[in-house]
């Protein structure tokens, strides 16, 4: 990502990886949206556990995505990357009664009714390389019976997406706290896979459940197929992806496209796949493929798979791009 009078920031200077819209909502708004519907009951309250670093306008932004599910919002702080155990525990305040676990870079769809009864619901799915991830084993009464990071041989394609659900999570506290009391660590860092198979050890039920689809947003490319398909499956849904606020001159719109409050196209074709963010402005442009955040503007492109930030300014003839907020190119 080179050019004239270019002034780069990478998304993960500015935007906090949960906080970039995906079909025009927050990846964590989607996420607990979607938990939401699969557990089926009221939420009492959502911890986010951050690092400090992310700024008081995020912690103001994840309160406002509690609230809008009529939960609390708390804000947790995990300053040292020591591992998922650890970050879970930093929330140990909140962990109270039924409790659900989530990475907050991952998306999913799914249609099945959680297993209230069960100890423990992990969400998995089936992949075609498993040896890429941790896998989960059943047995004959669908009943998870072994946790397996990354096999060499195959054991299972059902995959742990990162999101669980606990019956007691002052059961689950108490063996995240008994991990650090014991320094129970791998490469410096205490993870949650030890506390699960601690707890299948003692005899509590783990059973799966299972997704549909699973969309990560691990990267730039990756986001951006995640963007794509979420706007298939809104466009499926029938739901109203183009604002009425939006102003629409001389421009075509090929669904599926998310158009947000006051956008301004104008000589420009957007789509397919495309999510334009609030306030945005597209001018002599024709973008598809791509997930464009507020306040942006772009003039005189061609974009296909790119991906810009809040209030970034794109002019010219670059392709294939990902730049961040208040970047600029022209």
């Amino acid at each position: 990502m080179a050019g004239r009078g270019s002034r780069l920031r990478p998304h993960t200077l500015t935007t906090p990886k949960p906080l970039i819209p995906i079909a025009g909502k927050p990846i964590v708004h989607r996420l607990v949206e979607d938990i939401a519907k699969v557990i089926n009951q009221p939420i009492d309250e959502i911890a986010f556990i951050i690092h400090e670093s992310f700024g008081k306008k995020v912690e103001k932004d994840l309160v406002a995505i509690a609230e809008k599910l009529g939960a609390k919002g708390t804000i947790c702080y995990q300053n040292e990357a020591l591992g998922t155990a650890h970050a879970i525990l930093c929330a140990k305040e909140s962990m109270q009664g039924p409790i659900v676990v989530a990475y907050a870079d991952t998306l999913f769809r799914a249609d099945f009714t959680l297993d209230s009864s069960a100890d423990s619901v992990i969400w998995v799915k089936a992949v075609e390389d498993p040896s890429a991830f941790g896998v989960v084993q059943l047995n004959d009464k669908n009943e998870i019976v072994d946790f397996v990071e990354k096999p060499t041989e195959f054991v299972s394609d059902l995959a742990i997406i990162g999101i669980y659900f606990f019956k007691s999570a002052e059961n689950l506290r108490s063996e995240l706290e008994y991990l650090l009391d014991n320094k129970i660590e791998k490469s410096g860092e205490y993870q949650l896979t030890d506390a699960l198979e601690n707890m299948k050890q003692k005899g509590l039920r783990f059973v799966p459940g299972k997704v549909d689809e699973w969309m990560d947003c691990g990267n730039k490319n990756v986001t951006v197929d995640t963007n794509n398909r979420m706007l298939n499956f809104l466009h499926q849904d029938n739901e109203n992806l183009v604002a009425s606020t939006a102003v629409i001159e001389n421009s075509t719109i090929i669904p599926p496209c998310y158009i947000g409050e006051n956008v301004m196209l104008k000589n420009a074709t957007v789509g397919p796949n495309v999510s334009l963010g609030d306030n945005s402005k597209v001018e002599n442009a024709t973008i598809k493929n791509s997930l464009i955040q507020t306040n942006a503007t772009v003039k005189n492109a061609d974009l296909d798979n790119a991906m810009i930030g809040n209030f970034a300014s794109f002019n010219g003839k670059f392709t294939n791009i990902s730049i961040g907020d208040y970047s600029v190119l022209e």
